[in-house]
């Protein structure tokens, strides 16, 4: 599919392109404009890329009207205080130069998460935001936070891959129909899953890279997708996944590859604190 429709009855596209750590040294801006340029429709930010700007210079300077362009950023957590996050999301506007975000997620389910989501049911109420979600919350910070919620998240975007199927978290967010974003949904480089031999095997049938057998499992699975890459033609290949379908027996076998484990664990004790010293969002403002 090449779509996803929302539990708020938003369509998003399946597949979009990642800016995480491109950086905004103009490279950001003539990988955005190309990635429009060769039909990519849905661009992910955030605040913490320190890249907004140039997504939206890209935007505004692309031949693609922008209500065609669905854009998704990201709230830092130094942000969540009621009247920061406040703030924070007018910033975004402000950089990214558009009346509202398609999609704004609160990107680390740690501190004022209350306080900081209401700002964002009040900015979707005031069209600041089509969409609004959460990031890298596992079944027990999702079980903390959202049964607390006037409104229930429409995505969490999560570390997801071949490797790392979540197969928990999508359990609980079914329920309420809820879509997961994949971060590294290629493994983020991972050797390992890009020769693994049961992914090697189905490229080769379809005549596919084996980025592209990922991809479209992630796809078939429902889960949305945003690759990163500054190379033309890797850019071009990531969205080249429409042309083939895998089989139920061979989503079996991709699904049969999961480990239970990612590169990221949000529940192990002091990530918070360590990513809210991380760096400062305001520091260039």
């Amino acid at each position: 599919m090449k779509n996803f429709k929302l539990n708020d009855g938003n369509e998003i596209p399946a597949i979009g392109f990642g800016t995480f750590e491109i950086p905004a040294d103009g490279t950001t801006y003539k990988t955005v404009k190309k990635a429009l340029d060769f039909g990519i429709r849905h661009i992910d930010t955030a605040a913490a890329y320190f890249n907004e700007q140039e997504v939206g210079n890209a935007v505004k300077d692309s031949e693609v009207d922008r209500e065609d362009i669905w854009i998704t950023s990201k709230m830092w957590l130094q942000d969540y205080a009621y009247e920061d996050a406040k703030k924070a999301i007018d910033t975004s506007l402000e950089k990214l130069q558009t009346d509202y975000m398609d999609l704004y997620l609160l990107h680390q389910p740690y501190g004022k998460v209350d306080e900081a989501w209401r700002a964002l049911e009040e900015a979707k109420d005031e069209g600041k935001i089509k969409s609004i979600g959460v990031s890298n919350m596992t079944p027990k910070i999702w079980m903390k936070w959202v049964p607390d919620f006037d409104t229930i998240p429409s995505v969490n975007q999560v570390e997801f891959n071949p490797y790392f199927q979540q197969n928990e978290l999508k359990e609980i967010l079914a329920k309420d129909n809820v879509k997961i974003q994949a971060w590294g949904p290629l493994g983020r480089g991972n050797n390992s899953l890009l020769t693994d031999d049961v992914i090697v095997g189905l490229a080769r049938k379809y005549n596919k890279d084996a980025g592209q057998i990922i991809l479209r499992f992630e796809n078939q699975e429902g889960i949305i997708v945003f690759p990163k890459s500054t190379k033309d033609e890797r850019i071009k290949s990531n969205m080249d996944i429409f042309d083939f379908e895998l089989t139920e027996d061979e989503i079996l076998q991709i699904r049969a590859l999961d480990t239970g484990k990612g590169s990221h664990d949000p529940d192990a004790p002091g990530v918070g604190e360590m990513l809210l010293n991380a760096f400062d969002v305001h520091a260039n403002d």
